[in-house]
């Protein structure tokens, strides 16, 4: 009378493909997984740097920093206004730096010295 399928009865009127499998990755749980932990280790170090500049210098110690004159302006005044500027400036520097030695010791080429592998991939 009532055409409805039955809740307890789907399971064995569903006739739609299984789902396709996890492909498997061999590489993520070796090389391209140490290059992505060193990377966050790279990036986890400079952004303290950064917050202790920013942040504890220029905010936080501002009052301790002030004592201290850096020409005729408080060190305190300086750092936040100028410093933490050019900390951050500095920081992308490095981090370049950083990244092509990570990228040289994992294989990861992106220059254009080598135009066959332009891809990033890890080798």
């Amino acid at each position: 009378m009532n055409d409805a399928p039955n809740p307890a009865e789907s399971d064995s009127l569903d006739t739609s493909p299984p789902a396709p499998a996890a492909p498997d990755v061999p590489a993520a749980g070796g090389r391209a997984r140490q290059y992505w932990h060193a990377n966050l280790r790279v990036i986890g170090l400079l952004l303290a740097v950064w917050f202790l500049v920013s942040i504890v210098l220029s905010i936080l110690l501002i009052e301790d920093l002030n004592t201290i004159t850096l020409g005729k302006l408080p060190l305190g005044f300086w750092i936040a206004q100028q410093g933490a500027i050019y900390v951050f400036v500095i920081l992308i520097f490095v981090y370049a730096f950083w990244m092509d030695r990570l990228d040289r010791r994992f294989g990861v080429n992106e220059s254009r010295d080598n135009p066959g592998s332009d891809t990033g991939a890890i080798e």
